[in-house]
């Protein structure tokens, strides 16, 4: 995995956290899903990241 790669996923995990929390101080359960939608956006292209990099070690 490259290390931009993995930084910008770490960044959408960071922000859908930001997200989630705002969402949630403020009630507004909009910004809280879309929050929790980039957490998972972020959690799931790492993962990809990983079995590309797990292929290539091969």
């Amino acid at each position: 995995m490259s290390m931009k790669d993995k930084a910008k996923n770490l960044a959408q995990i960071s922000k859908g956290k930001m997200k989630e929390a705002t969402g949630r101080a403020m009630g507004n359960d909009h910004l809280e899903d879309e929050g929790v939608v980039d957490q998972t956006k972020g959690h799931l292209k790492q993962a990809g990241e990983k079995v590309k990099d797990a292929f290539k070690k091969r």
